[in-house]
């Protein structure tokens, strides 16, 4: 048995997994956001729930935000900033008397999908977390590939590929630079583009009915964040060239996404021809916490 445990911004969702990665039980709770003791005892809480209703221990995965330092061991990159600093994995491992395996949550989202999702059987593939933030994820052969730093797949912090005049310098990102991909193509970043030729704000999923309905304007932002998307995803696939690119968060539901992307990003990918397919994922906001649990070796 398998414990998947994933730590949000808003919610802690943990999860029992069987073998064959049937979902046996499942809890939430609020994440508290005052304080770091405050939010891993109740990661612990929830382990323990979990155990209590099962009557047996299992093994345990986090998937958390930010990513742990290869210098430091500490948590870093996280928007949750109660947790930077802190030993997140030595301290579930002896508040839970066993080794706890974390890893950054968009790693989990495209281990997930991996395994037993979109990209089932694949050799390479790339997750990608377009929500409020952006992120990425690589698993090859079945195996995260985190890399020296712990950043492996972090496309969301470099800048925009072949960016127009109009795009230029770029939207200041909260990482101290402009015009990265993250300030693009996250739901803020679509919401802030609509606005600019609107003067109107709406959220992502108001953008998207509106463009289904006909409005010139939703369609014309959602033909920018795609011509975007595409180019992004054309730098991945010039470097990684995965079998398989998995969308994951809020904004992978916008249907269209799926055609005209991969329509666009011919021009710039540097190949005579593009196979890569572009799939939604099979389990959606789950992913994060089931990839969790499946960092821990798996069968099948």
């Amino acid at each position: 048995m398998r414990i998947g445990v994933d730590l949000g911004g808003t919610k802690i969702e943990a999860v029992v997994l069987d073998g064959t990665g049937d979902v046996l039980i499942r809890r939430r709770r609020a994440t508290p956001t005052e304080s770091y003791a405050e939010t891993l005892g109740a990661v612990v809480d929830l382990v323990n729930d979990l155990e209590a209703a099962l009557g047996e221990r299992a093994s345990v995965g986090v998937a958390a935000p930010g990513a742990l330092s290869a210098h430091t061991g500490r948590i870093k990159n996280a928007n949750s900033t109660q947790l930077i600093g802190e030993r997140l994995d030595v301290d579930l491992s002896e508040a839970l008397d066993r080794q706890v395996r974390l890893a950054n949550d968009a790693n989990c989202f495209a281990l997930s999908e991996s395994v037993d999702g979109a990209a089932r059987g694949a050799r390479v593939v790339f997750g990608v977390i377009l929500g409020t933030g952006v992120g990425g994820g690589i698993v090859v052969e079945g195996r995260l590939l985190t890399g020296l730093q712990s950043i492996a797949g972090e496309w969301g912090h470099n800048p925009l590929p072949w960016p127009q005049a109009r795009e230029l310098p770029g939207p200041h990102c909260y990482c101290g630079r402009n015009g990265c991909i993250e300030s693009f193509l996250s739901g803020p970043g679509l919401a802030r583009d609509y606005q600019e030729y609107s003067e109107e704000l709406l959220a992502a999923d108001e953008i998207v009915r509106r463009a289904d309905a006909g409005e010139a304007c939703a369609d014309a932002c959602l033909g920018r964040f795609e011509h975007r998307l595409a180019r992004g995803l054309a730098h991945v696939i010039n470097i990684l060239d995965p079998d398989v690119i998995v969308l994951g968060g809020g904004l992978s539901r916008i249907a269209r996404l799926y055609d005209n992307v991969p329509r666009l990003w011919g021009e710039f990918v540097f190949s005579d021809s593009v196979d890569t397919p572009l799939r939604p994922p099979v389990h959606g906001d789950s992913s994060g916490v089931r990839g969790a649990a499946w960092l821990w070796p798996h069968k099948g």
